[in-house]
């Protein structure tokens, strides 16, 4: 059974494609183009990983991610960002407890393909809550 992957980006081009490289790839992938939407998503589907950006409108990638982290605690997270302000952001849910990996944007598709692969390996970094 294909690993169910949700993409979110407010770009929905880069959004779109990633998920056509995933899908490529045999994944189960779909796109989202802001946090709302996914959030009301994963109640119903509960995917095993969720790509997102970091920076986008509304709620950012990092609010999103610790929110869907402490509803699914299984469910992985990978955060990208091309943006400077990231490891304020990042430094902030640090403090609370909070750890994660972030890839910096472009993804390589290669890279993206290799992280997915491994969603459920123990070597993975994700998200997580450490207290």
């Amino acid at each position: 059974m294909a690993k169910r992957i949700f993409v979110v980006d407010d770009e929905q081009c880069i959004a779109d494609t990633l998920v056509v490289i995933l899908r490529n790839s045999g994944f189960e992938a779909t796109a989202f183009y802001n946090a709302q939407t996914v959030l009301e998503q994963v109640e119903l589907l509960c995917p095993e990983l969720v790509i997102s950006d970091v920076m986008m409108p509304g709620m950012n990638g990092v609010e999103m991610a610790v929110l869907i982290r402490d509803r699914h605690p299984a469910c992985k997270i990978l955060l990208f960002s091309g943006q400077a302000a990231t490891p304020e952001l990042l430094e902030g849910v640090r403090r609370r407890g909070y750890d994660f990996e972030l890839l910096a944007k472009p993804v390589h598709p290669k890279e993206l393909l290799a992280r997915a692969a491994n969603v459920g390996d123990k070597s993975e970094v994700d998200l997580k809550r450490t207290a």
